[in-house]
């Protein structure tokens, strides 16, 4: 009947700028991933494995995709009181209320911001409350998380990894005592006094993995008594829960951080979002789309199997509605409805595929990649005609960048939805 103690609330709503252009047309937690899945497909799957089924979506930036996507796929039965609802930043008698004479009352100004505005939404929330990022890529057990923060009489917890000096500057950093007792937390430090600071103290190291691991860093996941949450965003009149309220209710309330051990990654990059579907397509991947205890859900879309015709295809993932004729394919994602033609090959590509199948006609490029093209170090987003001939492959080897629409970002080129390259282009 699901855990009715438990209330989850996905925040969803940032405008995901360093993706872009990714984000140009849709929200980040609704860029896809693994070929045929949606960022926001990984929280709400955790929560429902876990038997979590009130659920709440804020959303607010480009939103329609997203929103479209989460009304296609859960549709939780009618015998469960289980739901998956959706909360779009709207101006609310909260908002008046909290930031009186502001001509963006409509808005969340970040994500203390946005629980705050949808206050009214939660009187009937579980005595926890859950906060979860609606794009990161990770698999979690809530249930030994939720447990922790029973045990531990926490008013809230954090869930924390191990990180190197290298990421500290984008996430939450904290100290905590042996009993993982947070005493002090910073957000994204810049300042390399107080990054030193924030190190892992030699005598609690035995408890993080790896040498280089030398921080405790925030995941974005909260567990807050219910009572604890209402009264701290009613007593502090700040917007980020990062930034402003975690630390300032370190004083004033039992806050502990729990250990995950578990593949982690904050899709926040070009990069990042890069490196992860190129790890996907390895024999053992850090994180596994193939867990039949624990798959992840997505839109059903009920396609055909993906055809090959005398194609050499290795270490790469091809998903269902594909057309593939003739190409050299290596690791690679091939998304749903990808149609590559004739003579082409593609090394390290992530290409998303297509929202709709398209008969080939003689006008223009047609929708995919055309005849003897030749695409490395890519990221072709959905519905994308590359025509013929085409050489993708960053002949100048420029790291960051934009040429004719084209973006480049560490070396990897991105083509933004819907482009058209035309035949014989080169970059």
């Amino acid at each position: 009947m699901g855990n009715s103690q438990v209330t989850s609330i996905i925040l969803a709503g940032g405008q995901g700028t360093r993706l872009r252009p990714l984000t140009e047309s849709r929200s980040k937690p609704a860029v896809p991933i693994g070929g045929k899945f949606r960022l926001i497909d990984i929280p709400i799957s955790n929560c429902l494995h876990h038997d979590i089924r009130h659920i709440c979506v804020l959303t607010q930036f480009a939103s329609e995709s997203l929103h479209r996507h989460i009304f296609q796929t859960y549709r939780l039965d009618n015998f469960s009181k289980g739901f998956v609802s959706v909360l779009a930043a709207s101006q609310t008698l909260d908002g008046k209320e909290n930031k009186k004479g502001s001509d963006k009352e409509e808005w969340y100004e970040g994500t203390a911001d946005a629980v705050r505005k949808n206050l009214s939404n939660f009187k009937q929330a579980g005595d926890i409350v859950m906060l979860l990022s609606g794009d990161h890529l990770y698999r979690m057990d809530f249930t030994k998380f939720i447990n922790f923060h029973i045990d531990n009489k926490a008013d809230i917890t954090l869930s924390v990894v191990p990180v190197p000096r290298s990421q500290v500057n984008e996430l939450g950093v904290l100290k905590m005592d042996s009993n993982y007792r947070v005493k002090n937390f910073v957000e994204k430090p810049k300042d390399e006094d107080v990054i030193t600071d924030f190190e892992i103290p030699t005598s609690l190291r035995e408890k993080c993995e790896g040498e280089e691991k030398t921080h405790v860093g925030s995941m974005g996941i909260y567990l807050f008594n219910k009572k604890v949450l209402f009264d701290i965003l009613e007593k502090y009149d700040y917007n980020d829960f990062g930034k402003q309220i975690i630390p300032a209710a370190i004083d004033s309330c039992n806050v502990y951080a729990y250990p995950f051990t578990g593949y982690w990654e904050d899709i926040g990059t070009i990069k990042a979002f890069f490196d992860a579907h190129i790890s996907l397509t390895s024999k053992n991947p850090p994180f596994n789309f193939y867990d039949e205890e624990n798959p992840i859900f997505t839109h059903a879309r009920f396609l055909p199997a993906a055809r090959f015709s005398g194609s050499n295809i290795d270490t790469s993932i091809i998903c269902e509605g594909s057309m593939i004729d003739k190409a050299v394919i290596s690791d690679s994602v091939i998304g749903v409805r990808s149609v590559i033609r004739n003579g082409s090959k593609l090394a390290r590509v992530i290409f998303m595929g297509a929202d709709y199948f398209e008969p080939d006609t003689a006008k223009g490029p047609n929708l995919g990649i055309g005849k003897n093209c030749n695409i490395k170090n890519a990221i072709l987003d959905k519905d994308v005609r590359i025509g013929d001939d085409v050489q993708l492959i960053n002949v100048n080897n420029i790291q960051d960048g934009e040429k004719d629409g084209i973006t480049i970002r560490d070396g990897i080129i991105v083509v933004p939805k819907g482009m058209t390259v035309p035949s014989g282009y080169i970059l």
